[in-house]
């Protein structure tokens, strides 16, 4: 079904304008914007993946078969995810696979992705924490790119609102225009942010980690705060699922880059204390032989010494006598 919807953003200075989910049609079926966004940003963090591949000595092959596994799990957690905290919606099977009508939940396609990874790490034996390191900020461009699919569905916003930035919606049924917190625009300039700044950093990652530990936090962080606005939030009783993983995934970042800084510093010590002995001057044979025949010879005349004092002392002490 193509949908059209009229928006606006009049603090920006952008007046009404129309947009529509359904990009074109092929062979009898709608081409929604939204699948087609979502598979900018997946191709997106590709690209990323098989580029930082080379600074972390990862075979491009094996990123390729990364890419199958991680894309076809995250898709199918991220689907599933969404349908587990709305059974009540859902009356068939076929209705909970049909993705093309929309319902896929960022965390469940980054759980199970991620799980997919970590046994593809297993299996071709790279070290898992680098293989994060190396998909963490491509994930973080692909949702900022991803959000613009809820932008096209009029989706995923947040209460209404007079903030400078606020997103008019017009309403299909009565056509007035409400205003509301753009939180898709949130998310993803803060994504976009966080990508920016964990880049600039990567090259000065001290652990295998670092940057899959500081994408958990920075995504977390803001995460907790946007989904707070929203009006359309996943439930699990009274708890808004998506700010207790927010804030979950914070926190453990934190305390895993604390934890792993304290492990990469002792160790960094421990080498250097290796290397300052290794690097330490070793006397060849000969001067050590030499050493060695200076020192007998140092003690050869202290003994002298020694003797030649105490005779000196004697004849003293007969002089005395006499």
């Amino acid at each position: 079904m193509n949908m059209e919807h009229i928006l606006s953003f009049p603090g920006l200075g952008i007046g009404e304008f129309k947009v529509s989910s359904v990009a074109f049609s092929l062979f009898g079926r709608n081409i929604a914007w939204y699948g087609i966004i979502v598979t900018l940003g997946i191709i997106t963090a590709f690209c990323y993946s098989l580029y930082r591949s080379k600074f972390e000595k990862i075979k491009q092959d094996d990123v390729l078969d990364l890419a199958i596994f991680v894309i076809v799990f995250g898709v199918v957690g991220a689907r599933l995810y969404y349908v587990l905290t709305k059974l009540e919606d859902y009356h068939s099977f076929g209705e909970m696979i049909a993705i093309w009508n929309g319902g896929l939940a960022i965390y469940g396609g980054i759980i199970a992705g991620g799980l997919a990874g970590f046994i593809v790490a297993k299996v071709k034996k790279i070290p898992f924490l680098k293989l994060f390191d190396m998909m963490a900020p491509g994930v973080m461009i692909a949702q900022s790119i991803g959000r613009w699919g809820n932008f096209v569905n009029a989706e995923a916003h947040g209460g209404e609102t007079d903030i400078f930035c606020r997103m008019g919606i017009m309403s299909n049924s009565t056509g007035v225009m409400k205003y509301y917190h753009p939180t898709f625009l949130y998310e993803s300039l803060w994504n976009l942010i966080g990508f920016i700044l964990i880049n600039a950093f990567y090259k000065k990652k001290k652990y295998n980690g670092q940057i899959f530990f500081m994408y958990m936090s920075w995504y977390g962080f803001g995460r907790f705060f946007i989904e707070g606005l929203r009006t359309d939030s996943l439930y699990v009783g009274p708890f808004r699922i998506s700010q207790v993983v927010g804030i979950v995934s914070f926190v453990f970042g934190i305390v895993l880059m604390i934890v792993f800084a304290k492990r990469s510093k002792t160790l960094s010590e421990e080498h250097d204390a290796v290397s300052s002995v290794e690097l330490s001057p070793v006397p060849a044979e000969g001067e050590e032989a030499e050493e060695k025949e200076n020192e007998s010879e140092t003690v050869e005349e202290t003994e002298k010494t020694a003797e030649k004092t105490e005779d000196t002392k004697e004849d003293t002490e007969n002089g005395e006598d006499n």
